[in-house]
C-alpha cells in the first residue's frame, strides 16, 4: 500500500471553539492507482490531503507512506522524507516567476543542496510534453503548461505518491483535459500513485476510485464511475448537508 491513513483526525482551535476537519478517517491508497477525493465545501478534503502528504500534523491517528510512519519522524527527517518520497501539486502552480521551466523542475534538488542533472531535467519536461519550453519562464507559459511544469517538478525525485490539490481548478476546460490525461498516463504507463482532491466530476471520472467526504468522514466510495454518476452522488450529498 503506497499510503495508509489510520483513524486520522484533525481539529483546529479558533476563537469560536474547536472545529473538527477530519474525524477518524481510515483508508488506503494502493500502489499504481488514481484516487479522487471529493465532498461538499468544508468537508475536510484539503486537510486530508495535507495530512496524508505530511504538510500538516494530524491531531490523532497515523499516516504511513511505503510503511514509514510519518508521526515517528522528527521534523528534520519528515522534511527530508517529503522532499524525496512525496510529490505535491497545488492549484496555483507555485512556480518561481524568475526561474525558467527547467530551473523550476530542478528547484527541489537545489534547495536540498544537490545538483540536478541537466539531461534528467530535459527528460522530465519531455515526459509532460514540454521539451521545447525548458527556457521559458512562467509568464511565457499558459496555465496548463505551468501546471505541467509543476507536475514535472513534483515527480522529479520519483516520489512514492503524487498528491494534487485541485490541479485543474485554475485552468480552462481544454487545459484541464490535458492535465487530467497526463495524470492518467502517469498511473497507466508509469505505475505512479496519484491522490487528487477535486470539485470537478469530470476530473474525478478519470480516477479509478472516488472517495466522498462529509464533515470529515468518509461516507461513500465509487469505483469506475463516470462524471454523470459522480455529479448525481455529489448533488445528493450536498442536499443532505
Amino acid at each position: 500500500m503506497a499510503v495508509e491513513l489510520d483513524e486520522l483526525s484533525k481539529t483546529y482551535d479558533g476563537g469560536a471553539g474547536s472545529v473538527s476537519a477530519l474525524d477518524g478517517v481510515t483508508t488506503g491508497f494502493a500502489d499504481g492507482t488514481f484516487t479522487a477525493v471529493m465532498g461538499p465545501s468544508g468537508s475536510g478534503k484539503s486537510t486530508l490531503l495535507h495530512c496524508a502528504a505530511g504538510l500538516e500534523q494530524p491531531t490523532a491517528g497515523q499516516v504511513s507512506i511505503e510503511g514509514t510512519r510519518l508521526g515517528d519522524l522528527s521534523e528534520t527527517r519528515l522534511t527530508r522524507f517529503r522532499r524525496d518520497r512525496v510529490g505535491f501539486v497545488f492549484q496555483d502552480f507555485n512556480l518561481v516567476s524568475s526561474l525558467t521551466a527547467a530551473q523550476n523542475v530542478a528547484l527541489p534538488l537545489r534547495l536540498a543542496g544537490r545538483k540536478a542533472d541537466a539531461a534528467a531535467v530535459r527528460v522530465a519536461l519531455a515526459d509532460v510534453g514540454l521539451a521545447d519550453r525548458a527556457g521559458h519562464r512562467p509568464r511565457e507559459l499558459s496555465g496548463g503548461q505551468q501546471q505541467r511544469v509543476a507536475i514535472a517538478r513534483a515527480l522529479f525525485t520519483r516520489p512514492a505518491v503524487l498528491f494534487a490539490d485541485e490541479p485543474t481548478g485554475a485552468l480552462d476546460s481544454r487545459a484541464s483535459r490535458q492535465v487530467m490525461a497526463l495524470l492518467r498516463e502517469l498511473v497507466d504507463m508509469h505505475g505512479r500513485t496519484v491522490v487528487m482532491v477535486t470539485h470537478d466530476p469530470v476530473a474525478a471520472g478519470v480516477a479509478d476510485r472516488v472517495v466522498l467526504l462529509v464533515d470529515g468522514r468518509i461516507v461513500d466510495e465509487l469505483t469506475g464511475a463516470d462524471a454523470p454518476v459522480i455529479a448525481d452522488r455529489m448533488t445528493a450529498l450536498e442536499r443532505s448537508c
